[in-house]
């Protein structure tokens, strides 16, 4: 192949040599980084963890994986005394090296994964409650529980907080949106002018993460504008050492012996992709791995509608494709207004951008405006006034009501979208039947996303809750072990975040935690089984 950008496969080849060369603790010639065209064999490197996104979970779990460990700090008390007395059990230990199943037991809160709950408790005790307790945990760096590992990511560390409306203020608090080890209010403090708030701006928050992998001394296990295109799993005949292949399509009844064919067993993972160099051009790269981390998050595949004419170019699917519009002045001097589908937060930003625009607004959504399960049901009125004049708008401003008196936004609750028509006009229709025909300036459909995990086989449908059905973070997210954070349908498979369910940032660290624990234990196994086979000598220097 040939290569017009700046850095060749060979050179990207050797950043990754140039550090984890010393990492993994020998001389290494070459990465597991190779052409296409070269089939892979035992004689590679081999990784330990790779982990796919670079957002707030690929950044916790790289920061638990660099030797990071909480322990119990000397002073602190935790407000729940049966969690207390059992952190005091082990206050030696890190709660890395800790029963984590024995210290959630019991415990409650907005995540449905226990380890997640135990994470949240300690780095913010009684937060639902509405108390600002400090930490219980103290963090000390321990370099000798290492675990080589690389994040690869499509941006710059944060992920998808760099592509967020950057207009819009944050759900959560920002104390809720830190990452251990480095208070968000102490940063913003040296960064913004304004502190009142508590909530804060989506762009503050992917600076915080950026700054957070530098100051923590992560960078170098980073590596950005790189494209996940294939991770599939080798295999090898029990009684073939030197060749290994690849067969995605074996059951797993295939892997045991069957009419005298040789049997087959899982070997590790092969990462496939390409790094997008500065003058666009594409430099492949392969990796191997013994496990791999998914970190994608869930905004990749904007939620569709799945009628005609959705994909009429004047149908758009998301905040930033509005505001492009909006900035541009395509909006300016429209009579018709906006379509809005959609009952959610975001959709909510898309109003309140609207209105702020002065651009008059026709909001359609589902449910009913008393749905219990509605987002601004759970929201306190004087943290979020700006969603709760949404909320209020949706139920006093409805198409039920005199139209002329509100002309700047009417609502359209339980209404479906049955088509668009190329003459910008919507077909609309009510829960008891009845049509309307509405005609608009755009149409934007905010009703969720989802994650787009092609690059596995089947695109991950068989490790959902529900097999044969897509990954999404509430319906069918990816089925784990809730203290390993394993996925039980494959081994050596790590998920975190939205993708098991936990969309908040302040939970989503606990899969970080639960993951390096697994890990960790595995590593030591293996050191101790290294130490066995080589009869306890000190071995080569």
């Amino acid at each position: 192949r040939t290569y017009s950008g700046t850095e060749t496969e060979g050179q990207l080849l050797n950043s990754f040599v140039q550090y984890f060369g010393d990492s993994l603790g020998r001389k290494i010639k070459r990465m597991p980084l190779i052409e296409e065209t070269v089939l892979p064999g035992d004689s590679l490197l081999t990784l330990p963890v790779v982990i796919i996104g670079n957002g707030p979970s690929g950044i916790c779990l790289s920061y638990l994986l660099s030797g990071y460990r909480p322990y119990l700090s000397p002073e602190a008390i935790h407000p729940n005394p049966v969690l207390h007395t059992k952190l005091e059990e082990a206050r030696h230990l890190s709660i890395v090296d800790q029963d984590l199943e024995y210290l959630s037991e019991g415990l409650e809160g907005r995540s449905s994964n226990p380890v997640a709950v135990l994470f949240d408790t300690l780095l913010h005790p009684d937060a639902d409650f509405g108390y600002d307790y400090p930490p219980v945990l103290h963090w000390k760096l321990e370099q000798h529980n290492y675990i080589p590992h690389i994040v690869l990511g499509k941006g710059p560390p944060g992920g998808a907080w760099h592509s967020m409306e950057g207009s819009m203020l944050t759900i959560s608090f920002g104390d809720w949106m830190e990452l251990p080890g480095l208070s968000f209010k102490e940063w913003a403090a040296s960064k913004r002018r304004n502190t009142k708030s508590d909530r804060v701006m989506p762009e503050e928050i992917a600076c915080y993460y950026k700054h957070y992998v530098k100051v923590m001394g992560l960078q170098k296990n980073f590596r950005d504008n790189v494209y996940i295109t294939s991770v599939s799993r080798l295999y090898r005949e029990k009684d073939d050492e030197g060749r290994s292949h690849q067969n995605e399509d074996i059951s797993t009844q295939d892997l045991e012996m069957e009419d005298g064919q040789k049997s087959l067993i899982k070997r590790n993972w092969e990462v496939r992709g390409y790094q997008r160099a500065t003058d666009g051009s594409h430099v492949p790269f392969c990796l191997f791995a013994e496990n791999v981390a998914l970190a994608t998050g869930t905004f990749d595949c904007p939620g569709r509608l799945q009628v005609e004419g959705e994909d009429f170019p004047f149908v758009l699917h998301s905040m930033s494709d509005f505001g492009a519009a909006i900035s541009k002045g395509k909006l300016r001097g429209k009579a018709d207004p906006v379509l809005i589908v959609g009952a959610g937060l975001t959709a909510a930003d898309a109003v309140l951008c609207a209105c702020n625009n002065n651009i008059p607004v026709v909001h359609v959504f589902r449910r009913r405006v008393t749905d219990t399960s509605l987002i601004f049901k759970q929201l306190p009125k004087k943290l979020y006034p700006e969603y709760h004049k949404v909320y209020h708008m949706m139920c006093t401003q409805s198409h039920t009501v005199d139209s002329n008196q509100h002309s700047a936004y009417t609502s359209f609750p339980e209404h479906n979208v049955l088509s668009f028509k190329p003459e910008m006009k919507c077909v609309l229709q009510s829960a008891s039947g009845l049509k309307k025909i509405l005609k608009f300036s755009v149409a934007l459909v905010l009703i969720g996303s989802h994650p787009n995990l092609f690059f596995l086989k089947d695109q991950g449908h068989s490790i959902g809750h529900h097999s044969n059905q897509p990954i999404t973070c509430k319906g069918n997210p990816i089925e784990i072990d809730p203290y390993t954070y394993e996925c039980t349908k494959e081994a050596n498979l790590f998920a975190l975040g939205p993708l098991v369910g936990d969309n908040f940032v302040r939970f989503l660290k606990g899969g970080a935690l639960g993951i390096a624990r697994c890990l960790a234990i595995r590593q030591k196994k293996k050191h101790e089984l290294i130490e066995s086979e080589d009869g306890g000598d000190d071995g080569v220097p």
